[in-house]
């Protein structure tokens, strides 16, 4: 079940980054301290809304957005991770789902995603790809050299 994590959750949502192995420790850390945002000051200051999949109190994934600062109603998805354990059940997918439905009632016209051209992060492109995201740039070795941004977006005020 989709729903908004409580205070409990943050242990958790962290262990998940950790536990994937696709993010460093500084990552990680980042997690953290956007969780701690959204605990102290909520969603409308901190710019953040988090979603958890749960199995009775177990965190499965979770996934955070936002709207980035300085543009007409684009949202950024900060986060995206699912516990190994269950990774390719469905958890990413329905994750996905619900920052788009949240990005959609916020009146979001852009959902963002950038992510790592490294050979670790292929499978992550192609769900990206795979959810109908379209590769929109590809900026060369900005993480570090040979480890290069890519940049999906979605716009969410188009049906059909």
């Amino acid at each position: 079940m989709i729903t908004t994590p409580n205070l409990d959750d943050g242990e958790q949502i962290c262990e998940i980054a950790l536990r994937t192995g696709m993010f460093t420790e500084e990552e990680v850390q980042c997690v953290n301290d956007i969780w701690q945002q959204y605990v102290q000051f909520g969603i409308q200051a901190s710019g953040y809304t988090f979603f958890v999949e749960k199995e009775t109190k177990n965190v499965l994934g979770f996934v955070c957005v936002g709207p980035r600062p300085l543009t007409d109603r684009v949202y950024d998805l900060y986060w995206i991770a699912v516990d190994t354990d269950v990774q390719r059940k469905g958890v990413g997918k329905r994750l996905l789902k619900r920052a788009e439905t949240e990005v959609r009632s916020s009146g979001g016209r852009i959902l963002v995603i950038e992510t790592s051209g490294t050979p670790k992060y292929a499978g992550t492109r192609c769900f990206y790809e795979s959810s109908g995201y379209l590769h929109e740039a590809t900026l060369r070795d900005l993480y570090a050299d040979g480890d290069d941004l890519y940049i999906y977006t979605q716009r969410m005020d188009v049906t059909g």
